[in-house]
């Protein structure tokens, strides 16, 4: 008999989900696929032989997850197979069980719809399994020959086995050719012999510790499964939600951010304020929250939400906000109390009693990785002593001279919770470039840190650490994933808090799964790239974070609501019931329609052109069901109008070729809906329905209206129609106040003549019959024409919803008249209202201050040419100042200077503009150009779109617009109070100046006294924050290079007529010298000067004092590539350590301006 093993494991492709109907293929589980060619634990033994060795299969069967699961039972079931041949498409195995619960091979013996036989494990329940079935199962299937056991065929799998995904197995199981073969692997003999083959189902049960054992997450709940909720991903803000979860679940903060007062600034642009509102979400919501809020508070744009930053760096940057917010405040030491320890950094002498030593504030430890195992020696490297001796002898003064000493740093107390920050990227020498550390490096769940501290330390209380959150990175340098392992309580479990997902965590999890190191596999073999290298685990612990035991009852209090501050609550709870109303309205908006109505008063309260603007102050505003009536409607109108009801009809209202909307049908029946309405008004382009609601101005007996175009339905026949009657609204023009108002409607015969309409129009304003008047029709906006008062109504093409302006005439010779006038009536001329006519344009076009009165046609033309200005003052920040002037379209910008400059009193010589964007900010410089209109001011033709519209920026000048021209702008900041107050002015100098213009324009500008009086200024260029060059009076502003910064600063007197070895040039940074910031400044060193004595001037010369001042860290930086720094001690000399002429003094402390950094932003707060 030959020895065959089994044959290599399918692919991962094979492995499929069978739903009722067979065809349909799913999406693969994640197999571990093992390469079986030798035992585990003995590898010079072969595999097993046969199939029917159970015992030996098992190994085979159940190989070691990622997740370790615990075994809860293991079962063996054969299914003996007969007439392979002859059974349906679909067939299933004998119910057998396995961990309580029933199951069955499902079996494709043709295949489901490929060429290869189909095997599958599924659940044995009759109809359908319980709803809340779960369980979670490795297991094996393997096809073997029952006369010739060693030949078989076997693949494995894991599987979470649900109500919804009831069965899981492998489509490809094997192919149908092989199996049909006369011989099976060249073994002779066919592994589906005599029509007969067994199938041995391999389960293995295993325990489902934390719920989500191989989850596919749909429709996972995590408030639900954890009661917590997780935070959205904006783009690349996991490092943010893992900090923040940190944070949230150490109660401690959460209370003392709680505490900071807020109502008075509930907006949020306070970031304090904004981080209360998602603790809160966190607290009380149902589902993942959104940290749009947060970010937008800390001034974070688009580009820094899909920027992936260092959690370090925030959780410092975090930290020292909330301090300054807390300040004054029940909450202004907790911080310090629950984050900041006490490090002693010393240099003691070996040989003689002298030591140097400066205690510090720590908020968190970085300790490094690379070279060291675990935390423990981290924090052992952290503290281990280095001897300075040989040519790194210490100067201990006058007294003692160079020698030999201990230098190092020791521990003198630890804070209740304990930050540690592991250095996972570090320089890589060889690749010359930052790299990730992969390795692996332990951690405790618990240590005692009592034996990093200093002798002398209070130790009467314990310091036992135990582990709180574990923040893990999961990538490279250049990409990669954030999540968090937090245990919220002092005891119990792990939550593993990845973005919008919250699960349970085991603390292998914890553990072993963030400590980096090569991945593990059965047979003990890492696996390698293709030049050998082992293979790194990508996801490593970045922070871990401690807290005290015997503190731990404090720093992890319960929390309830009744923490939070009430204006929160009622805040959020206001804005919640908003949402949730404004969510129904949505959800409920396709059975609302929206109904704008206009009514005889709305009219005669409009002014403009056309019959209305449509807006809430010239039209009545409904929301209606779509399926209630007119009559509704109407009693909604009536009682604003206080009027019956039963009186109004409506008009749909529709938009002409002209477009212009006016009224074109009525409406009788009361009980049609508004819907139908609406369905009618195809022309309408609002998606609000439009109504002109008409009242009778008559009833009949019984009190229904009587409509003057309603044609009787009694008219006997044979009689002849009633003559067509027309509905004309009317406008009158007011010569004295310049006022056009709506008059009303009326109705009139289309055969009537104009003069009678003139007749109608006396009658309806109650006017004597002397009355002399002139008529125009309002075409549309641009088209108002005179009326011939001969012409009938029907000539002039008059139709149902026209509009009629007129006006009184009050020249006795006016031929345009439609009444002659009477004896007293006003003398004049059309010559006359012509001239008058252009002596108005010509007002309109200089002034415009006020509405032309000689004619309704002037007046009509004063409407298109109306544009209502908004000045704002010039500013790159949206400030709301503002006014507001009404100008005409044809105003040339000298006159639209004309207008500003009387409004603001200033010369308009002196005047320039901008036009506005959105944001409020300016946008692009109008240049002077006498002709140029207004319209093509505020809608130039090179601009696609100009952003506010009608809004301009105005900036008064110190010059005309004329001279500045001649000039040029340099923008120069000027530093004072040490170099602590920096002011940016931007001066004029002439194209041709020199330096010395630029300062005595400084001054002016400023405000600051002259060089006489108060001291010379110096003036230099600065690049990257470090000081360039100084400039001579003598250059020319030509000279300089614009990409570079100008600085000016009153010369100290203790630095006039220095010699230039005398002076020291100093730049700020963090950390890294590379990493500059702030004001870089000139620094007098004086020979022999000890350290502790020129920081007395430091701080003088820098204007800081106290905690600021204390907080930096004094280096030399060298002149290399990379810079070497040296460190400060009190007993160093600047002018010995600083022997190169091109040193830096370099002050190393926090950046906390936002500023630009070699063409990136740098993370910042507001």
């Amino acid at each position: 008999m030959n020895g065959i093993g089994p044959d290599p494991i399918d692919p991962p492709s094979d492995v499929d989900m069978v739903d009722g109907s067979f065809d349909k293929q799913y999406e693969e589980p994640d197999v571990t696929l093992l390469d079986f060619t030798q035992d585990d634990e003995n590898p010079t033994r072969p595999l097993p032989r046969r199939a029917d060795d159970e015992e030996a299969m098992k190994k085979i069967a159940f190989p070691d997850t990622v997740e370790l699961p615990r075994p809860l039972s293991d079962t063996v079931h054969t299914w003996e197979i007969k007439n392979w041949r002859s059974l349906a498409r679909r067939e299933h195995g004998p119910v057998f069980q396995a961990g309580g619960y029933p199951w069955r091979v499902l079996m494709f013996p043709s295949g489901n719809n490929v060429n290869q036989a189909s095997f599958y494990l599924e659940h044995g329940y009759q109809d359908k399994p319980p709803e809340d079935f779960v369980c979670c199962v490795q297991f094996a299937l393997v096809l073997w020959n029952p006369k010739d056991p060693t030949l078989y065929h076997i693949h494995h799998a894991h599987h979470r086995f649900t109500a919804e995904e009831g069965d899981w197995g492998f489509t490809k199981f094997v192919d149908l050719r092989q199996l049909f073969n006369s011989t099976w692997k060249d073994s002779g003999r066919p592994l589906l012999e005599n029509d007969e083959a067994n199938m041995t189902a391999y389960v293995r049960v295993v325990e489902d510790e934390t719920g989500v054992l191989w989850h596919n997450f749909l429709n996972y709940d995590s408030k639900k499964e954890t009661g917590y909720v997780g935070l959205k991903n904006q783009g690349a803000t996991c490092y943010l939600n893992s900090l923040i979860q940190s944070l949230y679940n150490t109660n401690a903060f959460r209370k003392a951010v709680y505490l900071i007062p807020t109502q008075d600034e509930l907006t949020l642009a306070n970031s304090a304020y904004t981080l209360q509102r998602l603790f809160y979400y966190l607290q009380t919501a149902p589902v993942a929250v959104s940290t749009h809020e947060l970010t937008k508070s800390f001034g974070w744009e688009t580009k820094q939400v899909f920027e992936q930053q260092d959690v370090q760096e925030l959780s410092r940057k975090l930290m020292e906000r909330l301090e300054e917010k807390m300040k004054g405040t029940e909450a202004e030491n907790v911080l310090p109390q629950l984050f900041c320890g006490k490090v002693r950094t010393y240099i003691s002498c070996i040989n003689v009693e002298y030591e140097s030593a400066r205690l510090e504030d720590f908020w968190d430890i970085q300790l490094n990785v690379a070279g060291n195992k675990s935390v423990e020696d981290s924090l052992e490297d952290y503290i281990k002593e280095e001897t300075m001796d040989g040519d790194n002898q210490y100067f201990a003064g006058d007294q003692f001279k160079l020698q030999d000493a201990k230098k190092g740093v020791i521990f003198e107390s630890f804070p209740e919770v304990l930050n540690l920050q592991l250095k996972r990227f570090e320089y890589n020498i060889e690749q010359d470039a930052m790299t990730k550390v992969n390795e692996r490096y332990d951690f405790p769940e618990e240590f005692d840190a009592s034996k990093y501290l200093a002798p002398n330390a209070d130790k009467t209380e314990p310091y036992i650490y135990k582990l709180h959150s574990v923040l893990v990175h999961s990538g490279d340098l250049n990409a990669g994933h954030y999540y968090a392992f937090i245990r919220p309580a002092a005891t119990g479990w792990f939550y593993k808090y990845d973005d919008d997902k919250v699960t349970k965590a085991t603390l292998r999890e914890v553990m072993e799964d963030s400590c980096g190191g090569p991945y593990p596999l059965v047979n003990g073999e890492p696996p390698t790239d293709k030049q050998g290298n082992i293979l790194l685990k990508q996801n490593s612990a970045y922070m871990l974070v401690y807290i005290r035991q015997s503190r731990a009852g404090r720093v992890l209090l319960p929390l309830t609501i009744t923490d939070t501050p009430p204006h929160l609550q009622q805040r959020i709870e206001a804005e919640n019931a908003k949402r949730e109303a404004i969510k129904k309205e949505r959800e409920e908006s396709h059975l609302y329609m929206d109904v704008r109505v206009i009514t005889e008063e709305t009219f005669r309260s409009y002014g403009g052109v056309d019959l209305t603007s449509w807006d809430d102050a010239t039209s009545k505003y409904f929301r209606v069901l779509r399926k209630s009536t007119l009559a509704q409607l109407s009693a909604k109108l009536a009682d604003g109008l206080g009027v019956d009801p039963r009186r109004i009809r409506y008009w749909n209202m529709v938009n002409r070729q002209n477009k212009t909307n006016r009224p074109d049908l009525p409406t009788n029946e009361s009980d049609i809906t508004v819907e139908i309405i609406a369905q009618k008004s195809i022309s309408n382009r609002s998606s609000e329905l439009r109504l002109w609601a008409e009242v009778a101005e008559e009833v009949d007996e019984s009190g229904l209206p009587v409509w003057p175009a309603h044609q009787p339905a009694n008219q006997l026949k044979g009689t002849s129609p009633r003559p067509e009657i027309i509905v004309l609204f009317l406008k009158y023009f007011d010569i004295d106040s310049g006022i056009l108002s709506g008059v009303g409607h009326i109705y009139i015969r289309k055969d009537k003549k104009v003069e009678d309409l003139a007749v109608a129009i006396l009658e309806k304003m109650q006017w004597p019959n002397e009355t002399q008047l002139r008529l125009f029709e309002e075409i549309k906006p641009q088209m108002v024409d005179a009326m011939s008062s001969k012409q009938t109504l029907k000539a002039a093409e008059l139709q149902d919803g026209d509009i009629v302006a007129f006006q009184q005439v009050r020249e006795s010779k006016s031929s345009g008249s439609l009444r002659s006038s009477s004896k007293d009536g006003d003398k004049g001329s059309e010559a006359d209202e012509s001239s008058g006519a252009k002596e108005s344009g010509y007002t309109a076009l200089t002034s415009f201050s006020s509405a032309p009165t000689a004619n309704v046609k002037e007046y009509y033309e004063y409407l298109s040419l109306k544009r209502t200005v908004t000045f704002y003052p010039y500013s790159r920040q949206p400030i709301p100042a503002k006014f507001q002037l009404i100008l005409s379209s044809k105003n040339t910008y000298e006159q639209l200077s004309f207008r500003v400059a009387d409004k603001l009193d200033v010369p308009p010589t002196h005047l320039k503009f901008w036009l506005v964007a959105t944001n409020g900010v300016p946008r692009a410089g109008i240049k002077r150009v006498p002709s140029q209109t207004l319209q093509n001011i505020l809608n130039p033709p090179y601009l696609s779109n100009t952003g506010k519209p009608d809004s301009l920026m105005y900036e008064v000048l110190e010059m005309s617009l004329a001279e500045l021209e001649t000039k040029k702008a340099y923008k120069i900041t000027l530093i004072s109070e040490g170099i602590t107050k920096e002011e940016l002015f931007e001066v004029l100098v002439p194209r041709n100046g020199t330096v010395a213009d630029l300062v005595t324009n400084l001054i002016k500008k400023s405000g600051i006294e002259d060089e006489d009086t108060a001291g010379p200024i110096r003036i230099y260029e600065t690049l990257r924050y470090k000081i360039h060059r100084e400039l001579s009076r003598e250059a020319t502003v030509a000279t300089m290079t614009e990409y570079l910064t100008l600085c000016a600063e009153r010369i100290p007197k203790e630095e006039l007529d220095l010699p230039h070895d005398e002076l020291i040039r100093a730049f700020h940074f963090e950390k890294d010298p590379d990493k500059t910031h702030g004001v870089p400044f000139h620094f007098k060193i004086i020979p022999d000067e000890k350290f502790s004595d020129t920081k007395k001037r430091l701080e003088t010369r820098i204007g800081l004092q106290g905690k600021n001042f204390e907080k930096i860290k004094f280096a030399v930086v060298k002149k290399s590539y990379p810079p070497k720094t040296h460190y400060l001690s009190d007993d160093d000399i600047i002018w010995d350590v600083a022997e190169n002429g091109g040193d830096f003094l370099g002050l190393d402390h926090v950046d906390r301006a936002r500023t630009l950094r070699l063409n990136h932003q740098d993370l910042f707060l507001k």
